[in-house]
């Protein structure tokens, strides 16, 4: 297979809704001969073939065949059919373990395997998910036997919907290759980190093309030059800001939010938004920043019109009011007065390498990437990751940058000088699984031992279906079933006490950069809380529960502000992912006063006291939830009149300058 016979493959296959004989047609290209339909098992459907455990999610399965690679190791390949109704977001921690089970020959297959390649299909959507699904073994004795640890899942969300740019980079040559795949070359085909390589370089070149373009327009514009240098605006911060907004953007456009027709629900517009109003298909304009984007920004995402359905009549469409500070302009730049006249070839051209080329060529997700789940698409993990690489860049060193683009290790310098510094993901787990065990440890008085409160806090994705059914059952007074508790019973014992030390919890990261530990801590937190409501019935949503728990038990500080804003950025995503209501989207939380900007390390001395806490502590509860810019405006400048105060004459009390201080901030 040559390489343009290979790219429409690909493309025929993952650029449509999902089509059995298509599926069947990649994987044989892809498998080659040791590919065995001799294997194949018809659709699977009823009692036998899908456990009760799954049986909310999964309707039935069907094999297509077996592959055996050099190694002999074994690889089914599969269709799974999920229940009307389900989502393939809402449904993947049951799709993990479904294919888990049937790995451990559990779904009347008796033989272990060592890995599938499955595709999730769900009635109601019209995309559909490419999987990796593979189970770790050992030997012992000279047996196979399983690692003790969960499945872990790569994925492809493929579809109508979505490019398949990214797929034809990881298949291209596994296509093109007469020799059968080894499974290290097929999971290798869904590894995230190449592209997300590949998309930084192409970012890190969009930035600089729209700093310097932003400087020829300060240079010969004089209206915007006063105006930047007034309002003390960069362009390096302006082209961050830009950019990201426009990142932003492109994870939201993928909820169908955005270009919604009126009187229908959100959730119905078109997955490609941006680059419609690009081609002038909702409105015509002669300068797409100044006439589109603008009033985008900085009027429809941040004022609120649920009282005509959120129709946005500039654009001729529905626009959900998201309120948070992404929208706010720079240091209050005068947009409404000052036209800024980015040119229209900077986001899109004939030669594709404008900003909506280089976006319209990814694909984009609002999860976060979790250590068993990973779904092969730019996830909100990469603001961190771009925060990483550009937040250095300031004005005064953006040409010493340049130069040290030329060279990769001079580029790696740069970024240490001026201490900036990325925790891996998986670091970020074990920090957060070992705190959460050290703190219930800590507090439960020798209720749970460590070995038990291990097992909850490693292997609540592992056992939450199984524990909703033996819930089910017990509480049906039917003591005799296959089902029984997996999760410790001094869990299911304190399982009110634990859920209640949750609640409780408060955390603060001192050093927040791009957010990774406070965003983990809050995966975490939601994760067990959830799988403990099956004992306690306190059943809130996903989205109410972080939104609690952001309110409620995260902090955070940096001495950078670009951090804080990347930071805001992710606990917002966090909360879009799991929004589910498509009549009327809540508006995001103003975090302003959750993760602030500040030298953690310098405050008031321990005996200082403030008698102002509960007032901080009141507003800042008000300010959390506000919506109206008028209202939101009168409850900040009351804040910080009130912070400023107790900090404007510490240097000549203290003989230092206080920005910061946990007391006054977190009261």
């Amino acid at each position: 297979m040559n390489d343009k016979q290979a790219k429409e493959l690909v493309r025929d296959t993952f650029e449509s809704e999902f089509k059995g004989e298509k599926f069947d047609k990649f994987i044989t290209e892809l498998l080659k001969k040791n590919f065995d339909r001799s294997k194949a098992l018809p659709k699977r459907s009823g009692n036998q073939a899908v456990p009760e455990k799954y049986r909310d999610f999964i309707t039935s399965w069907e094999r297509l065949g077996r592959y055996e690679d050099p190694e002999g190791r074994i690889i089914d390949v599969l269709i799974v059919y999920l229940k009307k109704g389900q989502s393939l977001y809402r449904s993947r921690v049951a799709q993990r373990n479904f294919v888990a089970d049937y790995l451990r020959g559990n779904l009347g297959t008796k033989s272990l395997k060592d890995a599938a390649l499955v595709a999730f299909v769900s009635p109601k959507e019209e995309d559909w998910r490419f999987s990796f699904v593979k189970l770790e073994y050992k030997k012992e004795d000279g047996k196979i036997k399983e690692v003790p640890s969960p499945a872990k899942r790569w994925s492809f969300l493929v579809g109508k919907n979505e490019k398949s740019h990214t797929a034809q980079s990881r298949f291209l040559e596994l296509l093109k290759s007469d020799k059968e795949p080894s499974l290290e070359e097929i999971q290798k085909a869904f590894d995230i980190e190449t592209i997300t390589k590949e998309f930084f370089k192409e970012y890190r070149d969009l930035f600089i093309k729209t700093k310097l373009e932003l400087d020829k327009i300060v240079k010969e514009n004089p209206t915007v030059k006063k105006e930047f240098e007034d309002k003390n605006i960069s362009t390096v911060s302006f082209a961050k800001k830009l950019l990201g907004q426009i990142v932003f953007l492109y994870f939201l456009q993928k909820k169908g939010w955005f270009g919604v027709e009126k009187g229908k629900d959100f959730g119905t517009g078109p997955k490609d938004f941006i680059r419609r109003l690009f081609n002038g298909e909702y409105i015509s304009y002669k300068n797409f920043y100044n006439e589109v984007l603008e009033p985008l920004f900085y009027e429809a995402l941040r004022v609120d019109r649920s009282f005509n359905d959120h129709y946005y009549d500039k654009l001729n469409c529905k626009i959900p009011f998201l309120n948070g500070g992404l929208f706010d302009p720079p240091n209050d730049f005068n947009w409404v007065d000052i036209d800024l006249l980015i040119p229209n070839e900077l986001f899109s051209n004939k030669d594709e390498n404008g900003i909506l080329d280089v976006f319209d060529r990814y694909n984009f997700t609002v999860n976060e990437e979790e250590p068993l789940e990973k779904e092969v698409a730019l996830d909100p993990e990469l603001l961190g990751k771009i925060y990483e690489k550009l937040n250095a860049i300031r004005e005064d060193n953006f040409d010493e940058y340049l130069k040290a683009l030329k060279s990769s290790a001079k580029e790696n310098e740069f970024n240490k000088e001026y201490g900036v510094y990325y925790t891996p993901r998986e670091i970020v787990h074990y920090m957060c699984s070992e705190s959460l065990i050290y703190y219930l440890e800590s507090q439960l008085d020798g209720k749970v031992s460590r070995e038990d409160l291990e097992v909850f806090v490693n292997f609540a994705d592992l056992f939450i279906e199984n524990e909703k059914v033996a819930q089910k059952k017990v509480e049906n007074g039917n003591e005799n079933t296959k089902y029984k508790y997996k999760i410790p019973e001094s869990i299911i014992q304190n399982a009110e006490k634990i859920d209640k030390l949750l609640d409780g919890l408060k955390i603060c990261d001192p050093a927040v950069g791009s957010g990774a530990f406070p965003v983990g801590m809050l995966h975490e937190i939601v994760k067990l809380r959830q799988l403990l409501s099956v004992y306690t019935k306190n059943n809130l949503n996903t989205y109410d529960l972080k939104r609690h728990t952001i309110e409620n038990s995260i902090y955070g500080v940096d001495i950078d502000p670009g951090a804080i804003e990347v930071c805001k950025l992710r606990f917002w995503l966090s909360l879009v992912v799991d929004e589910e209501s498509f009549k009327d989207i809540k508006p995001l939380p103003n975090l302003d006063y959750k993760i602030v900007s500040g030298n953690s390390l310098i405050g008031f001395p321990e005996d200082w006291r403030s008698d102002i806490g509960n007032k901080i502590s009141e507003l800042e509860s008000k300010y959390f939830s506000e919506t109206h810019p008028d209202r939101k405006k009168e409850i900040k400048k009351e804040l910080d009149a009130l912070i400023l105060k107790r900090l404007e004459n510490s240097e000549g009390v203290l003989g230092y300058k206080v920005d910061f201080d946990f007391r006054l901030f977190f009261p």
